[in-house]
Order: structure tokens, then C-alpha cells, then sequence
């Protein structure tokens, strides 16, 4: 089953952790000195702040799957909206291992679309990326707005 999901920069993880714990009634799924995340039932998402220095506001939105089966029908969505696309295997970012795939809409906000394999005990990893025309902003996470 997929869920939404969206990523907040933020500058202050403990007064937003405290702010963001409140309007869900839960306590963060993971938490990091930087970094924290909800995975909600109602609403079904996959809600993450981190605070790591970018401008605050909306960092990325997308959906994450379930299965390798999932996230090949979400790709084959995603070459169909003839966007520029970036796919990467394996990738650490978000404290998880994850495939993923990421376009831009036509605003330039980053859309991802992704399959979680595992936790890692760090933030990212720097593993590289396949391009097709997409930039990458870091190692991991969103690729750069045009």
C-alpha cells in the first residue's frame, strides 16, 4: 500500500519535534538530534522534518511503496509525465536505505518516489545517483530545483 509523503526543513528540530508531536497526538517514529519522522496511519503518511541547514519550508514531497512491484508501476508513471528523472539504487539518505526515483513538477518541486529497504545509522551515505537530465542538490535526497 502507498503512502504520502513529505519532508520539512526546519531550523529548530526540538520546538518543531514538540510542535509536529502535538497537532499528530504521536510521538515521532524515528528521532535524531537533526532529523525526525511520523509514520501516520490517519492520515496514511510519512511525514519527516530535518534540520541540516537548508532554507526552511517544504523540501520534497512523494510516495513511498510497499514493494519492488509498486515502485516499477510508479516509475513507469513517472516516464510517462516526460520529466527529466533521476533514479538511484541502494541510496542512504533520511537515516534509510532505499531505492528511489525523483522528478520535478513544473514548479520544480521535488517529487519522490520510493521503496525503503532498511535503516542506517547515518544521515546519508553519498551513494551515487543514475541521471537522465536531473541534477543532484546532495548526495542524498531532492535533486536540485531548476
Amino acid at each position: 500500500m502507498k503512502r504520502f509523503h513529505m519532508h520539512m526543513a526546519v531550523e529548530n528540530i526540538d520546538q518543531n519535534v514538540k510542535f509536529y508531536s502535538t497537532l499528530f497526538g504521536a510521538a515521532p517514529t524515528v528521532r535524531k538530534p537533526d532529523y525526525a519522522k511520523w509514520m501516520l496511519e490517519d492520515p496514511r503518511v510519512n511525514f519527516a522534518i530535518s534540520a541540516r541547514g537548508a532554507k526552511p519550508g517544504l523540501d520534497h514531497v512523494g510516495i513511498q511503496v510497499d514493494n519492488e512491484t509498486e515502485l516499477a508501476d510508479i516509475h513507469s508513471q513517472l516516464a510517462r509525465a516526460d520529466q527529466d528523472m533521476l533514479a538511484q539504487e541502494g541510496t542512504s539518505c533520511c537515516y534509510a536505505k532505499s531505492n528511489k526515483y525523483w522528478v520535478q513538477d513544473p514548479q520544480g518541486i521535488a517529487w519522490e518516489a520510493y521503496q525503503t529497504l532498511g535503516e542506517v545509522p547515518v544521515f546519508g551515505d553519498g551513494a551515487a545517483a543514475t541521471q537522465s537530465g536531473a541534477e543532484v542538490k546532495a548526495a542524498c535526497c531532492a535533486p536540485a530545483a531548476r
